[in-house]
């Protein structure tokens, strides 16, 4: 059984203040209206705003510095839309004005003014954006990080049986929390399907289209024979001008290792074959995604055997400026020959960080093995 929580006010307290019209008129009027909050927050501020300025006035500037007015700004930045900011400032140009006359310009230090002025602008700039999203206080940003969260989510690899091992390693360009690069995946029972995409664009950039799509995708994923076609179908039916959009996708028996594999415009998939200890590079083809109405995809089919493993990745980890993307493949092949002595899950992280170094991309790695 749920308890309920204890009142704030005793119930007898309570009996006779319910008695006083008075104060039940201020209770009601604190609670009417959606906006409720914002306005109570701005009376809040205004009286704490006036009441700085007539202490600072009249008892002493030292304590009750007219600096303070920043933090209220501030706080009035963060929480308060732009119409209850305009009533807010018009309280500190009140409070300041009557330090001024009654203490003397002085008192108003060029510094402070100046500091108090740049606040302003930054809090109206930040109520602006919070007004275009219509959020209130920080449930902007608390949007940004659950959204975050979905697409890291979205990034981890389902529960594979014991004889089976992979790893994930997503890497934002400029250490952002959203990039352009992400992955779906979903299995059903002994079927593993894995879509890696790469969004045009680098980090915050690609990041709110990252968003979008992972979505899209993962509705797809698994929910269609002929993957990439649908997804293909889809992005063509949007507005032009929203850049282009490389993916592959990765069908994995897990009880055989038998798997295919599709590609749109996306760099090539690569199998480590450990009966000869090589990296032979997949020869699965397509058009990137929603450039023409009807895709067409060449696929690749093979086995996984035990040893082996296959290496999904984004053009962050071979594409650099001034370079060809094949002689980037050939560095990411000799590089991965470090993987065999290390291990596949202990070599990933080293090899994207060897990869991308000295450039700034999203780049994205996901390695799938039968150990």
């Amino acid at each position: 059984m749920s308890s309920r929580p204890a009142p704030l006010i005793p119930p007898r307290l309570r009996a006779i203040l319910v008695r006083i019209p008075f104060l039940v008129r201020i209770v009601r009027f604190l609670r009417r209206g959606p906006l409720a909050r914002d306005r109570n927050l701005l009376i809040t501020l205004s009286l704490l705003t006036l009441t700085l300025g007539f202490l600072s006035a009249r008892v002493s500037s030292e304590w009750f510095s007219p600096s303070l007015f920043i933090l209220v700004t501030l706080v009035g930045g963060l929480q308060l839309r732009l119409r209850s900011l305009a009533v807010l400032l018009c309280s500190v140009f009140f409070a300041l004005g009557t330090i001024a006359v009654l203490l003397g310009p002085r008192h108003l230090t060029p510094g402070m003014l100046v500091t108090l002025g740049f606040t302003m602008v930054l809090a109206v700039l930040m109520a602006r954006t919070r007004g275009k999203l219509g959020v209130q206080g920080l449930r902007g940003d608390a949007m940004l990080l659950e959204l975050r969260d979905r697409l890291k989510r979205q990034g981890d690899l389902p529960a594979l049986p014991k004889d089976w091992g992979s790893r994930v390693v997503l890497k934002q360009a400029g250490g952002s929390s959203f990039g352009g690069d992400f992955l779906v995946s979903t299995r059903n029972g002994s079927i593993l399907e894995i879509a890696l995409v790469d969004v045009s664009g680098k980090g915050v950039d690609a990041g709110t289209r990252a968003l979008m799509l992972s979505g899209t995708f993962g509705g797809l994923l698994g929910s269609v024979d002929a993957f990439l076609p649908a997804c293909n179908a889809y992005l063509h039916r949007q507005p032009e001008g929203e850049g282009f959009v490389t993916a592959v996708h990765l069908r994995l028996d897990l009880s055989t290792g038998a798997y295919e594999i599709t590609s749109a415009g996306h760099p090539p998939v690569v199998k480590f074959d450990a009966g000869t200890g090589t990296w032979q590079v997949s020869a699965a083809k397509g058009v990137v995604l929603g450039v023409v109405p009807d895709l067409h995809c060449e696929p690749d089919n093979g086995v996984l055997h035990k040893g082996d493993a296959l290496m999904l990745y984004t053009d962050g980890l071979i594409e650099q400026p001034g370079r060809d993307i094949d002689s980037g493949l050939d560095r990411l092949l000799g590089e991965a020959e470090r993987l065999v002595p290390s291990g596949f899950q202990s070599g990933a992280r080293p090899l994207v960080d060897s990869m991308s170094a000295g450039h700034n991309d999203d780049c994205a790695l996901i390695l799938i093995w039968r150990p």
